[in-house]
């Protein structure tokens, strides 16, 4: 009588096909690229917005115009009644020497092209890659107020969540 000592071939192609369609299977699960690159993709226009913030409040705190609330105080504004010169075609009214949470202030302030975001919401923005779920995957823009400055809130899930919902 032989004693086997190992596996036999088959046994082992068994076993590769049942770990290939398990990686195959559990795989995307735990890795979520585009889920990651769609988060990736927020955090830099959430970056590069507080960068034409930055550039916006300074142009206004140098003409002095940092205080200015709405469209009746840029009406009543002395010596400049159109807004912040951002070196763009338009001046942009701020709010607060902050953009306004209006997607034309964006795209004007920003050069970018909204077609490839959805841009929605009035008052505070909600801010979306085409082709995300917008109830997961977002941030959200709100402009200053007299005390704060703007804020700009990246979704995080809850609890019962999906954590790649993005």
């Amino acid at each position: 009588m032989k004693k086997q000592n190992g596996f036999t071939l088959i046994e082992l192609v068994v076993v590769i096909i049942i770990l290939g369609i398990l990686a195959v299977t559990a795989a995307p699960k735990f890795i979520n690229l585009q889920g990651d690159a769609r988060e990736a993709t927020l955090n830099g226009f959430r970056g590069a917005l507080q960068g034409a913030n930055s550039l916006v409040f300074s142009k206004a705190a140098i003409a002095g115009e940092e205080r200015i609330a709405d469209d009746a105080g840029w009406s009543s504004n002395t010596g400049n009644t159109d807004g912040v010169d951002i070196g763009t075609a338009n001046p942009i009214k701020t709010v607060y020497g902050y953009l306004p949470a209006t997607s034309a202030a964006l795209e004007e302030a920003m050069d970018i092209d909204l077609t490839e975001w959805t841009i929605t919401g009035s008052g505070p923005l909600v801010i979306s890659p085409i082709g995300a779920p917008v109830d997961t995957c977002h941030f959200t823009y709100a402009e200053a107020t007299d005390t704060t400055g703007p804020t700009y809130t990246l979704y995080t899930p809850g609890s019962g969540e999906d954590p790649f919902g993005c």
